[in-house]
């Protein structure tokens, strides 16, 4: 949000206007949501990934929000280690229940894992009670939501005491020459290649933008902490083109 107005890319729009156009823009790349992770990362978002769900470390019995979890790339991660762990120490099944404000993508998501709670909602008004998840995570969907800190309250809400807040997103490089490169790359190869795969440059043109738009790594974390999060670091991936947030609901 600038003031009154929510960010769409480089845009500013009325705040009521951002999810339609969110929506519409992962209607039209659900099919080829891994593609556009590939393209927007290079490839590298799967490592990242795989160290975020490391890091929040599933348990058996824990319930488990991954919020605008899309098709699942990071809950079947989740559902894994959580059974290896269930397997080595016994236990209840955790529960991964993904949340997502896009219904084309929680179909795609539900068809590749059944097993798997799926169902459609929003960040900022997410339909559980308080107090209820022993960890919630969201992987480069914070910075579609309209309203981050409202989103980061209600984040702060659904967690136990003792919970944890993981947030993985595409941030800022802080050295020169890397910010400047991927910037680089972003502009000139990502909409280009989206145009030629997906005949879609628009899409990517408002993913690349939005990276662009969402606060550094030292702003975001003080975005956490006023959202009441203690405990906040965060760790630079591939020299911060990524960056994982974590903080504690105490």
């Amino acid at each position: 949000m600038t003031g009154t107005r929510a960010t769409f890319g480089f845009k500013d729009v009325e705040p009521d206007e951002k999810p339609r156009l969110v929506r519409g823009v992962f209607d039209r790349v659900a099919s080829r949501y891994d593609l556009m992770n590939d393209l927007m990362s290079a490839g590298v978002h799967r490592v990242w990934k795989d160290m975020t769900a490391a890091r929040l470390n599933p348990q058996p019995g824990e319930r488990i929000v991954d919020c605008a979890g899309g098709t699942g790339d990071i809950a079947r991660r989740l559902a894994k280690l959580a059974r290896q762990a269930q397997a080595r120490r016994g236990g209840e099944d955790a529960e991964i229940l993904v949340v997502d404000y896009n219904a084309e993508m929680i179909g795609v998501g539900r068809e590749r894992e059944p097993e798997i709670a799926w169902t459609v909602g929003d960040a900022q008004r997410l339909p559980l009670p308080d107090a209820c998840a022993d960890a919630y995570v969201i992987a480069f969907g914070i910075r579609n939501v309209t309203d981050i800190p409202t989103a980061l309250r209600e984040a702060r809400r659904v967690l136990k005491p003792g919970g944890r807040f993981l947030c993985l997103e595409f941030s800022r490089p802080p050295a020169k020459a890397l910010r400047n490169a991927y910037d680089a790359y972003s502009f000139s190869v990502i909409p280009a290649v989206g145009q030629w795969v997906a005949k879609d440059r628009d899409s990517y043109q408002y993913l690349v933008e939005s990276i662009r738009r969402f606060p550094d790594q030292r702003t975001f974390a003080a975005m956490m902490e006023t959202a009441g999060f203690s405990r906040v670091t965060f760790t630079n991936f591939t020299g911060g083109v990524a960056a994982l947030h974590h903080g504690w609901a105490i």
